[in-house]
């Protein structure tokens, strides 16, 4: 039977319908790497073509010769924000407002290989990524027009991204989506009431139930959350808290980009490369001190499609019930530990 189950940090209702699994479905994989070449002379993000992108904002450069960089960041050639000037909100009418459209959007193009996706990167060259991430986080905020930052990156057609080649993408904007601000809502009043974190509640009930728990370090814990938005859906949520990415200490970013890697290996290889969204939930760029809000990353595999029920309702349905897919988490985390390509257990 299905399951409706209440999402606690935005009130949301998911249906969680394993039966809907046995529906025919196409497969949201993605082009396996070895399938594709190491380098592509059409590529514009493949080193060579550095020239086909805009000027560069940000490069980490390598001591490997064979190599000109390690990790570049560029603006997006077809930005849906750029930088200019503005920013105030005008009323064209009483119900109708609008603002230029300042912001940034930029791309990290996270490795100079065409066909290594982070699942197949090495530890030292995820942090790199997750390096060019903060230094991007922390540049753009220093524009106070600028009110949220969003860290994404999108693996495989159905994820939307129009590129093979791995690489994330940052975009910084004036406004807050109503979404996020019901998010943050919600956290502020759970502090108000309980003066604690609901986040940090909630990866404490985690923990303590286990059943939902992948895997987990001295500073990070991997789970899949009690109402799943989509099959799989995967959280890797600090123990420390912390509201901004932007802040979060350096020392454990080495810790982040295991935990980061062995979880995207996981999912490589229990659901055959399976397209992806991946996002740094993080606070506002003015209250990163804030209390109650706990950054994370979610990673939501795309095995089945949204639809119109989704899109009417506002209510997703998951096709696996999360206990589930954490048992087949950890049975593949031991396994790929026990054959030493993975740290985490």
């Amino acid at each position: 039977m299905s399951e409706l189950r209440q999402d606690p940090t935005t009130k949301a209702w998911v249906i969680l319908a394993p039966e809907r699994a046995k529906r025919p479905q196409p497969k949201h994989r993605v082009r396996p790497a070895e399938d594709l070449p190491s380098w592509d002379s059409s590529c514009p993000f493949c080193p060579g073509n550095e020239d086909q992108t805009p000027p560069e904002v940000f490069r980490l450069p390598t001591s490997d010769q064979g190599a000109p960089w390690e990790v570049r960041v560029v603006p997006n050639r077809f930005a849906a924000l750029s930088y200019g000037q503005g920013g105030d909100i005008v009323e064209e009418a009483r119900l109708f407002r609008k603002m230029d459209g300042i912001g940034a959007h930029e791309v990290i193009i996270e490795t100079p290989s065409h066909n290594t996706p982070i699942a197949l990167m090495s530890y030292d060259q995820v942090e790199k990524v997750l390096i060019a991430y903060r230094e991007r986080y922390n540049t753009l905020k220093k524009d106070t027009r600028l009110k949220f930052i969003t860290i994404f990156k999108n693996h495989g057609w159905a994820s939307g991204t129009s590129l093979v080649h791995p690489h994330s993408q940052v975009v910084a904007t004036p406004i807050v989506a109503p979404a996020y601000h019901h998010q943050f809502d919600i956290a502020h009043e759970y502090y108000i009431d309980r003066s604690r974190c609901l986040y940090c509640d909630l990866l404490k009930e985690e923990l303590d139930q286990g059943k939902r728990i992948v895997a987990q370090t001295e500073q990070f814990v991997v789970f899949h959350p009690y109402a799943s938005h989509a099959a799989y859906e995967t959280w890797i949520m600090p123990r420390m808290h912390c509201a901004s990415f932007g802040v979060f200490p350096d020392m454990y970013l080495a810790q982040l980009a295991k935990a980061l890697k062995d979880t995207l290996l996981c999912l490589y290889t229990s659901l055959d490369n399976p397209a992806f969204n991946l996002m740094v939930d993080s606070t506002l760029t003015e209250d990163e001190e804030d209390p109650y809000y706990h950054w994370h990353i979610r990673i939501v595999p795309r095995l089945t499609t949204i639809a119109g029920f989704e899109m009417g309702s506002g209510i997703y349905i998951s096709t696996a019930m999360p206990e589930d897919t954490a048992s087949q988490m950890r049975a593949c985390f031991q396994k790929l530990s026990k054959k030493g390509e993975i740290s985490l257990r």
